[in-house]
């Protein structure tokens, strides 16, 4: 997709009073509808949205029902600043930004041992399309709070698109990941999964001085990492454990990332490690018990460990790398919807194909269309 260079003042101030959004109701209902556009505050932006990925995060509390409805979900946002609250500083009508919709208090106990997930203030969300503050990126305006204005808003540069910047937030959170396993220069990692978030996470792993192989039971996922440079893939269908082996002298890989949600994998990873290696597990977001032989951790002494959403302390990395890297990660976009056909973006996003990818839903392909 195009650059979207940064609007004049006269084209993002018609703010309309109502707005379309994707609202949940309740388990597997969803449903787009007119709601309020919603009201900023002192210290406040409003910002329209340009693109929101679809997150697996998203996907699990429509499913389960798990959140009071109604809600807007929707959090890798990235749009325009539409109005601004009084004492907003650093910002202007028309500014392109990304949008993070968790920021930690950086004072609590929580924060001073940098386990920002942990944070009260973290576990709040900033932004929101209306109704209990749930991200709102399924929607055409979002209201960013005032904490998250003063910490959580990075402009995008004028090379970079909407799409592209979309992706700061889960790169912060693959980096979070692999900032945790503490990989040395020339380990072998092997990623289990190579959805977007694989391959995202095996990319960075490869840029941390890895020897990075990745397994996926589809081939189409393997041939797309292969061309971003994962060059050692294994067919999930194999003997994924005997490959991993045969690769590294009889060992194991060093370190396995379980980038599925996926509870049965949890053993295999443990399995497909050295001893005294690390297993990471990355999309184990659903609270459920898991079956695993603890003398791999005991006798084998193998590290189970876990990382889970963003951390403030990478905020300038992983926006970086999303600018800077050379990587096109709009190239994992498979799919993208326009927010009248959000269900559907959803639906695909929840019974994914082995040609699906990324989806996105994408409120600004209209606006070429308004300034004919």
């Amino acid at each position: 997709m195009p650059v979207t260079a940064k609007a004049t003042r006269s084209e993002v101030q018609r703010i309309p009073a109502t707005m379309q959004a994707a609202v949940y109701h309740g388990k597997n209902d969803v449903r787009v509808e007119s709601v309020p556009v919603p009201q900023i505050g002192p210290g406040e932006l409003l910002v329209r949205v340009h693109t929101c990925g679809i997150c697996g995060t998203d996907l699990k509390k429509i499913s389960t029902g798990s959140h009071s409805a109604p809600r807007i979900f929707g959090h890798e946002i990235a749009g325009q600043v539409a109005a601004m609250g009084d004492g907003v500083k650093n910002f202007e009508i028309g500014d392109r930004v990304m949008v993070f919709h968790h920021i930690p208090c950086g004072n609590c106990y929580y924060c001073e041992r940098k386990v920002f997930a942990q944070c009260p203030t973290y576990k709040k969300v900033g932004v929101t399309a209306g109704h209990e503050p749930s991200g709102g990126g399924f929607s055409e305006y979002v209201r960013v709070m005032d904490w998250i204005v003063k910490k959580g808003v990075v402009k995008i540069p004028d090379h970079v698109s909407y799409e592209q910047a979309s992706y700061i937030e889960p790169v912060n959170t693959c980096l979070k990941g692999i900032e945790t396993l503490q990989l040395k220069d020339g380990e072998t990692v092997l990623v289990i999964g190579q959805g977007p978030i694989g391959i995202i996470l095996a990319l960075l792993a490869k840029r941390a001085g890895a020897r990075v192989v990745t397994s996926d039971l589809y081939k189409q996922r393997l041939t797309l990492a292969n061309s971003l440079g994962i060059a050692e893939t294994i067919d999930g269908s194999a003997d994924v454990i005997s490959e991993i082996k045969s690769m590294t002298e009889g060992r194991g890989a060093d370190a396995v990332i379980v980038a599925v949600a996926s509870n049965p994998l949890i053993q295999k990873a443990l399995d497909a490690t050295r001893p005294g290696g690390r297993v990471l597990l990355f999309a184990q977001t659903v609270r459920s018990k898991a079956e695993f032989d603890p003398s791999a951790v005991c006798m084998d002494e193998k590290t189970l460990l876990g990382s889970y959403s963003a951390s403030v302390d990478l905020q300038n990395l992983s926006a970086d790398f999303v600018f800077n890297s050379g990587i096109d990660l709009t190239r994992l976009i498979s799919h993208r919807f326009p927010l009248g056909k959000a269900i559907e973006g959803l639906q695909l996003a929840a019974n994914r194909q082995p040609d699906s990818m990324k989806i996105v839903i994408s409120p600004g392909l209209a606006w070429h269309e308004e300034r004919k």
